[in-house]
C-alpha cells in the first residue's frame, strides 16, 4: 500500500445527501464539499460519486456557483448511504507483478480478477507490469449501523472504475471487516492502528480475529511488515478508535501525532499512552520514529456532545493538504506544523466546525488512487 503522499491519479469523494448524518446543519455541507473539490481538482482528478441523474445535477450547480466545477471532475452515478469513502471505500495498492489466483503467494486468497479489462488486464500487459489492485474490505457500518448495503457495494465499483483487479481478504470461513481509516502506512512496510477499534469488543468488527490474524492479513494484502499498535482514539469517535483521528505518518520514519495540553480533558491520558508508545516502537526496519506533537483544538460540542475534532484527520493530495480547521486558536499552530513537515505542498485549512458534527472530517470522506502503470 503506498504512502499518501505518494502520487495519485485521483481522489474518491461521494457526494453528501444523508441529511441524518448532520441533522440541523445539512444545508453547509455541500458547500464545505466544493470548496474541497475547488482544491482537489487543480491538482488531480476527483472522482465524485452521486446518487443519480438528480444528485449529480444538485452537485454541478453547487460547484459552478463555487466556482469548483471543472474539467478535472469526473461523476459516477451509484447510489450510496452516507459519504465516508475512506471507510466503505476499497484501499488501493500495486503490485511489481501479477500473481495468479492459483499460486502460493500473498495475493493468492481470493483473487477476483475481472475479465474485459483491456490494457488493465495483467495477462495482456505481461507478467512483471506494474498493477493497480483494489483491496475490498466487507464494511458493515463501523459494526454500529443497519443501513450500509449500498455503501458494501462502493468498494467494488471503484475498483472496476479504476481498472483495478480486486481482492477480498478473508480469515476463515468470512470476508475480512476494515475501513480505511483505522489504518494508516508509511509505504515502505509500517502501518499504524490502534487496540481499540480492531481488538475491542465494542463495535467488534471481526470476533475471531486476533492481533496476530491482523497483522498477517495486513502482510498478505497490504505488504505491511511491521503493526505499531497504539492504544485508544479520541473522545467522541463513533467509529470507536479510529488511528486517522489521532497519528499519521507523513515520511517513511516520522509522525505526527496529536497532543492534549490539558490534564483535564479525557483525551490527555489516552494521547499520552499512545506517544508512550510510538518513542518505543520502530519502522519496518526496526529503526526508531521521529515524532512531531500536534496540538489538539478545544473541545467542539454540539447538543451536548463532544465530537471528534482533531487535526491529524488532514488528507494529502498531489501539490495540496487539506488541513480541518475549527476557529480555534490551536488551528494557526496545526498548519505551520503541517506546513513545515510539507514544504513542498500548499497547506490549507478547511473550517470542519459544521462537518464534524457527522463524526468525520477530510481524511474520512476521502479515498487516493495512487498512480499505476495505467498512468505513467
Amino acid at each position: 500500500m503506498p504512502a499518501e503522499w505518494e502520487p495519485h491519479d485521483a481522489t474518491w469523494l461521494a457526494w453528501p445527501h444523508y441529511r441524518d448524518d448532520w441533522p440541523g446543519k445539512f444545508e453547509t455541507i455541500p458547500w464545505v464539499y466544493a470548496e474541497i473539490i475547488r482544491h482537489l481538482a487543480r491538482h488531480e482528478r476527483v472522482e465524485l460519486i452521486v446518487n443519480d441523474a438528480a444528485s449529480e445535477k444538485r452537485s454541478r450547480k453547487i460547484l459552478d456557483r463555487a466556482n469548483a466545477l471543472s474539467d478535472n471532475i469526473r461523476f459516477h452515478r451509484w447510489p450510496t448511504n452516507r459519504v465516508w469513502t475512506r471507510d466503505s471505500g476499497c484501499t488501493f495498492v500495486t503490485s511489481p507483478s501479477f500473481a495468479r489466483p492459483d499460486s502460493p503467494g500473498r495475493l493468492s486468497p481470493r483473487v477476483s480478477r475481472r475479465e474485459g479489462s483491456g490494457p488493465g488486464d495483467p495477462e495482456k500487459r505481461g507478467a512483471l507490469a506494474p498493477e493497480l489492485l483494489a483491496v475490498k474490505w466487507r464494511f458493515n457500518a463501523w459494526a454500529k449501523y443497519s443501513n450500509h448495503q449500498h455503501d458494501e457495494k462502493i468498494g467494488s465499483l471503484m475498483a472496476k472504475s479504476a481498472n483495478a483487479r480486486e481482492l477480498q481478504p478473508v480469515f476463515g470461513k468470512h470476508r475480512v471487516v476494515l475501513e480505511g481509516g483505522s489504518i494508516d502506512v508509511n509505504g515502505h512496510g509500517a502501518m499504524l492502528t490502534t487496540e481499540e477499534c480492531l481488538l475491542s469488543k465494542v463495535q467488534q468488527r471481526n470476533p475471531a480475529m486476533a492481533r496476530a490474524d491482523y497483522e498477517k492479513v495486513f502482510a498478505d494484502y497490504l505488504g505491511i511488515k511491521n503493526v505499531i499498535w497504539l492504544g485508544s482514539g479520541i473522545t467522541g469517535d463513533d467509529t470507536h478508535g479510529h488511528v486517522d483521528d489521532i497519528t499519521r505518518f507523513v515520511a517513511p520514519d516520522t509522525v505526527v501525532t496529536a497532543v492534549e495540553t490539558n490534564p483535564d480533558d479525557p483525551n490527555y491520558e489516552p494521547l499520552r499512552e499512545n506517544i508512550r508508545r510510538l518513542r518505543s516502537a520502530a519502522d519496518q526496519d526496526g529503526k526508531p520514529l521521529a515524532i512531531i506533537e500536534l496540538p489538539m483544538p478545544a473541545a467542539v460540542i454540539f447538543e451536548g456532545r463532544r465530537l471528534p475534532a482533531s487535526y491529524a484527520n488532514f488528507y494529502i493530495a498531489n501539490g495540496v493538504v487539506l488541513v480541518p480547521v475549527f476557529n480555534d486558536p490551536n488551528d494557526r499552530f496545526a498548519l505551520d506544523i503541517l506546513a513545515d513537515v510539507f514544504p513542498d505542498r500548499d497547506v490549507i485549512g478547511i473550517y470542519s466546525g459544521d462537518l464534524i458534527w457527522g463524526f468525520g472530517a477530510l481524511h474520512c470522506m476521502t479515498q487516493q488512487q495512487p498512480k499505476s502503470a495505467l498512468s505513467l
